[in-house]
């Protein structure tokens, strides 16, 4: 199964990694295909400057031990008919509707709103308890 992972979930995991997160990433690495989004990414570098900037070496020492796809976020609308409350969601929704995941994990209580059929949208426990 391919998953895309949201910006919050990825700071999860860098910053305050816990056993549940854990159990997460490794059923990701040995049962499907991670891939972030290039808008995550710049999102991610941007916040750990700004909120957590002592811990940057740590991040980026993460995502290089990390086993992922980088999926390109487009710079045009695509997704029609779709409304998110939070505008900054939007390129990863879309990133994650091109690139055809099959599951978007975030931690965005945004998304919960959202009726698409594809991705699938869940919370990192949504996804343990589903597929583990």
């Amino acid at each position: 199964m391919d998953i895309l992972i949201d910006t919050n979930v990825i700071i999860s995991a860098a910053i305050f990694p816990n056993p549940r997160i854990h159990v997460f990433l490794s059923l990701i690495s040995e049962e499907h295909n991670l891939f972030l989004c290039t808008y995550s990414l710049e999102e991610l570098r941007r916040v750990v400057a700004r909120k957590f900037p002592n811990k940057a070496h740590d991040v980026e020492n993460f995502l290089r031990k990390l086993n992922y796809t980088v999926v390109h976020t487009p710079s045009v609308d695509i997704i029609e008919g779709i409304v998110i409350r939070d505008i900054n969601d939007y390129p990863i929704l879309a990133s994650a509707i091109i690139s055809e995941v099959d599951v978007l994990i975030t931690g965005d209580k945004d998304f919960e709103c959202l009726d698409i059929e594809k991705p699938q949208i869940l919370t990192i426990r949504e996804f343990i308890e589903k597929y583990s």
